[in-house]
């Protein structure tokens, strides 16, 4: 590889700076990994400023020789890879600064020559080296990167709402619901976000598109969305806890549908409430949504919990374990107790052996003495797994995934993991 393909390592840079075209060969190379198709510049400008928000670090591979005749030039990357640093709430309001890793693409014509593996491992132990303890990232194939040390940590699914006239909730409203314009979530929607943040273990920080999707300031298409419309949800006081970004799907979609852009709510009585204003809108008759979560109050308030058809439940977001120390000991905890827990780890950030011991729901964790025996044995793609309370310990250990040196171990560790709340991400990057 050596030979053949250089790394560039750059920030996305003002428009007329010198170095800005790279940002930009470099979204047209995410791209056509994506399938996406080619981006106006206008678009690709709205991009840019997006990612100097966010402060993301782009990466390239390159080709270091000549190209194929008529091929794409030198200067588009063959491979890229993205990353940018968020906090990620782990339980019980407590924050820890992750490296997300995004983008992730190698052209086809250049697979198997170790540009993931590389790009991959030299990031990850950039940001173990500074300090980060843990990587996260949203995986397009489920197959790609446990072999990195990342395991599944939150679930979300696909609903389809019957609004219908069976339609009704076990609920007494305590706020109000009012039709917005879709433009004041450009402002509003980062201060609700954040007040469900600090509620849901899980949860990561938005980046910048947020905002400026939900609000429809820009769409798929990086144009102005006049399809969305917006309503907020005020609590008995007046202040704005909640919001939905929704569109109608058209009078040639039957039943006529509402499909949520976003729904976003900081109390459970604001999460109810925005649906029965959803239950509501005239001349529809379901509300799909594709980011909803599997443990939903919505199934346990309705009269009739059939009225949600389920579908396309899958993984979200994916933890890697960086620094097992750093990780464990940042936790609260559900359930005090010791626990001895041995962590293999492939790429080598994260392996040895670990004493947990939790007092008060805080812990202390140290290196094990060596040829100390542990109660159960993981990698750390499922100590990343079971990190937020989402994936049982006793489930892995009968998939054979966690071996249990000691019986109870499994649970026990599912009771010390378990959190306040289900976990949830509505954060895609």
């Amino acid at each position: 590889m050596a030979d053949e393909y250089e790394i560039r390592r750059f920030r996305a840079a003002d428009k007329g700076a010198p170095d800005y075209p790279w940002g930009t060969d470099w979204i047209r190379a995410v791209g056509f990994g994506f399938h996406d198709s080619r981006r106006n510049d206008e678009f690709v400008d709205k991009l840019m400023a997006m990612y100097r928000a966010d402060n993301r670090e782009l990466t390239g591979v390159y080709q270091t020789g000549e190209v194929a005749p008529h091929s794409l030039g030198a200067e588009i990357p063959v491979a890229t890879f993205g990353t940018l640093r968020k906090n990620l709430n782990i339980g019980y309001g407590r924050q820890l600064e992750a490296q997300l890793v995004t983008a992730v693409t190698v052209r086809g014509t250049h697979r198997r020559q170790g540009l993931l593996r590389r790009m991959m491992a030299e990031d990850l132990a950039a940001a173990k080296a500074d300090g980060l303890a843990v990587a996260a990232l949203t995986a397009s194939e489920g197959s790609i990167y446990g072999r990195f040390g990342y395991g599944v940590a939150t679930f979300e699914r696909t609903v389809k709402v019957d609004t219908g006239p069976r339609f009704r909730l076990r609920h007494t409203a305590t706020g109000t619901v009012e039709i917005a314009d879709r433009k004041v979530l450009l402002d509003l929607a980062p201060q609700v976000f954040e007040g469900v943040h600090r509620l849901t273990p899980g949860s990561i920080v938005r980046q910048e598109a947020y905002r400026q999707t939900v609000s429809g300031t820009c769409g798929r298409d990086g144009a102005e969305d006049e399809s969305i419309k917006c309503a907020l949800h005020y609590d008995a006081a007046g202040s704005v806890d909640g919001y939905v970004s929704y569109k109608f799907a058209g009078w040639d979609t039957k039943p006529y549908t509402i499909e949520l852009v976003d729904l976003v709510a900081a109390t459970d009585a604001a999460y109810l409430e925005l649906w029965q204003f959803l239950g509501s809108i005239d001349l529809t008759g379901r509300v799909s949504w594709a980011d909803a979560p599997v443990d939903d109050p919505l199934t346990w308030a309705l009269e009739d919990p059939r009225c949600i058809e389920s579908s396309d439940q899958r993984d979200m977001l994916w933890l890697r374990i960086l620094d097992t120390g750093k990780a464990l000991s940042a936790r609260h905890y559900s359930a005090d107790g010791s626990l001895v827990l041995g962590v293999s780890d492939g790429l080598g950030f994260a392996g040895g052996t670990f004493i947990l011991d939790v007092t008060g729901g805080s812990a202390r964790v140290t290196e094990a003495p060596a040829g100390s025996r542990p109660e159960l044995s993981l990698d750390v793609a499922e100590l990343g797994s079971i990190y937020l309370g989402a994936v049982c310990p006793v489930t892995l250990a009968s998939a054979g995934r966690i071996t249990e040196h000691a019986l109870g171990a499994a649970l026990k560790a599912r009771l010390m993991f378990a959190v306040e709340r289900a976990p949830h991400c509505l954060t895609h990057f």
